[in-house]
């Protein structure tokens, strides 16, 4: 499986206190209710205690999701988001790599914050 898929999985499997249960083997889908991906991850944060900086952190993010967020892992992720600005494991990367996560994420059916995707 890939890491995004990992990351896609994590979020559409948890469930915000606030959000209604979706139908019994709904899935989430473009076109389809969106995945509200800031309330989840927010939820999540807030169970765990504060999450980091998981808005812009790609390492916090993926932390978050309990997801490797090692060199190795990142790299993979930048491979599979097509992602090549600056070295790897720097900030100029790590920023591009979560920007781009959170692209992906509102391209697959998440409902992410304009401020997230820019």
């Amino acid at each position: 499986m890939s890491i995004f898929s990992s990351i896609w999985n994590k979020i559409t499997g948890h469930k915000p206190k606030a959000a209604p249960a979706p139908a019994p083997g709904a899935a989430p889908t473009p076109g389809g209710t969106p995945v509200d991906v800031e309330a989840v991850l927010s939820d999540l944060a807030a169970s765990r205690g504060g999450g980091g900086n998981w808005r812009t952190s790609i390492v916090d993010l993926l932390k978050l999701l309990d997801i490797d967020s090692s060199l190795s892992a990142r790299k993979e992720l930048a491979e599979e988001l097509n992602v090549h600005a600056g070295a790897h494991g720097s900030a100029e990367q790590n920023i591009a790599l979560s920007r781009a996560v959170w692209k992906k994420l509102a391209e697959n059916g998440g409902r992410v914050p304009a401020s997230l995707r820019d």
